[in-house]
């Protein structure tokens, strides 16, 4: 577009599955991540970076069934400045409707000196050869320079004008290790594109780190200095303090549009259930003062406030809640409801699960009625979140029991079944109810994997509340996440430690 009051139009790169679960503890199984795929081709987002292909054989199998499914938007794979990368980035993408070969490659001194091993001149040539190599196999590749904003900015404009030359559709500038301020970000945005050679036959992409907690602010900065493209991930997650956060960028280019003469394609109403889903699947909360999709982002109770919200929502609100999916329905679900209306209210909030998937959750739904009378939407949330990321059950819980008391110490019992049929029963003692049954249950598996995490909450108020459990463990230097929810905090706690279990035991029956 041409003209001073012209809206650009943002590309959104959302690395949530690569960079995302990358942080310590954000691991997803495949079927996690191919839900959290397509809540992002929902989502809107123009480019989904759907993993690392080359760094595992899971990764790369989990980006070839991404790939083959995802059709709204491109798909990327990341991959380092090797053949043997591109190759295993070429294979995961061969079904992709529109596919992305994303090559990285250091620029920073530090980098180069102490990682790489290069010189300046040997990596200029090994970025252009990268992009060559990459380009026979496929017409879209991002170049991104890793550090580039502790590089010197004139061997990054050779650098990128040699991966322009040799191909490259998107060269992407990060702020790797969150060290800018947002001026000197904007102002080296704007360097880097009036000095790049060939600059206006690709796009400018910008990938901010928060280790300070400036990595919106510098993108909303370099889309002021004429980036194209940021790349960010859903609540922010990433290594370290995280990535630039999706909905923060998002809504504030929404919301000042008219100021930031800036605006994406994302449909904002999908952002919170893509939020939600983000969280319960790595589970990593967000903090309750989270802009946007945090539990008080719309909440208000000094009285003044209050007072005015009442009067006029836009006293202090300069976004509805409507605006990023936070539905006002107050639609009462129970044990008298039917299929009809419990199907519309999730397509309310935003979940179209297939007829099989709707029976599960469904079914669910009448047990959780039955015990609490009164279904809330993150009860049903949390129905057909449990659902999106289920493995095929190794073990299936069948019945257990606990005996506690503050003279008794405690004794779990529990018997689950195996999936090719037989029962298996133990009884152990342990420091508690819950250290009780989890050591009653290593024992039927035969393996003792490191608790890492074990967090309890409700899902909504009151003594009939849902528990929800996250648990992690750990077992041969991998991580597993499982979550578990019931109106009894310990039955929650069993299914979580069962639901880590099953995802352990598929990728390990996986590898032999």
């Amino acid at each position: 577009m041409t003209g001073s009051d012209s809206i650009r139009r943002i590309a959104v790169f959302d690395t949530t599955l690569r960079d995302g679960e990358q942080a310590p503890g954000c691991s997803m199984n495949p079927q996690e991540k191919l839900e959290v795929a397509k809540r992002l081709e929902k989502l809107g987002v123009d480019v989904m970076e759907a993993g690392f292909p080359a760094s595992s054989p899971g990764d790369l199998e989990s980006v070839k069934t991404i790939a083959g499914i995802i059709k709204d938007c491109t798909v990327a794979g990341l991959c380092r400045a090797l053949e043997k990368d591109i190759d295993a980035g070429r294979e995961a993408l061969v079904h992709a409707a529109s596919p992305r070969i994303h090559v990285f490659l250091a620029t920073s001194p530090i980098h180069m000196e102490y990682k790489l091993k290069m010189t300046p001149d040997q990596v200029l040539e090994q970025a252009a050869a990268s992009v060559r190599y990459a380009k026979q196999f496929c017409s879209d590749i991002e170049f991104s320079a890793e550090d580039a904003f502790r590089s010197d900015p004139d061997f990054v404009c050779r650098v990128f004008g040699a991966a322009i030359e040799a191909g490259a559709l998107t060269v992407n500038f990060p702020d790797t290790v969150g060290y800018a301020m947002p001026d000197e970000f904007g102002d080296r945005i704007r360097y880097i594109r009036e000095h790049t050679p060939h600059i206006e036959k690709a796009a400018l992409s910008v990938h901010c780190h928060n280790d300070l907690g400036l990595a919106a602010a510098n993108s909303l900065a370099a889309i002021q200095n004429g980036a194209d493209q940021v790349e960010c991930t859903i609540n922010g997650i990433g290594e370290r303090a995280g990535n630039a956060s999706l909905e923060e960028i998002v809504m504030t280019l929404r919301v000042r549009k008219n100021y930031l003469k800036a605006d994406t394609r994302i449909d904002t109403t999908q952002i919170y259930t893509a939020s939600r889903l983000v969280t319960q699947v790595t589970g990593v909360k967000v903090q309750p003062n989270k802009a946007i999709v945090g539990e008080n982002a719309f909440a208000h109770e000094a009285g003044i406030h209050q007072h005015g919200v009442l009067a006029n929502r836009a006293t202090y609100e300069i976004m509805t809640p409507e605006s990023v999916g936070i539905s006002k329905n107050q639609m009462v679900l129970g044990k008298h409801s039917g299929r009809h209306a419990f199907e519309d209210r999730l397509k309310d909030l935003g979940f179209t699960p297939d007829i099989k998937t709707l029976e599960g959750i469904f079914a669910e739904f009448k047990v959780l009625a039955d015990k609490k009378k009164v279904v809330s939407d993150r009860d049903i949330e949390a129905l057909v979140m449990g659902a999106a990321g289920s493995v095929p059950e190794t073990w299936k819980l069948d019945h257990w029991a606990v005996n506690t008391g503050s003279a008794l110490g405690a004794t779990g019992a529990i018997r689950l079944q195996h999936k090719d049929g037989p029962y298996s029963k133990e009884v152990s003692m342990g420091d508690g109810p819950i250290d009780s049954i989890f050591k009653a249950i290593n024992q039927i598996i035969g393996k003792e994997p490191e608790l890492e995490l074990y967090e309890i909450g409700a899902i909504t108020g009151g003594s009939a509340s849902q528990g929800e459990t996250m648990v992690k463990i750990a077992w041969d230097d991998r991580h597993y996440n499982g979550r578990g929810l019931s109106t009894d905090v310990v039955e929650s706690s069993i299914k979580a430690y069962i639901a880590a279990i099953n995802a352990m035991e598929w990728e390990l029956s996986a590898k032999k």
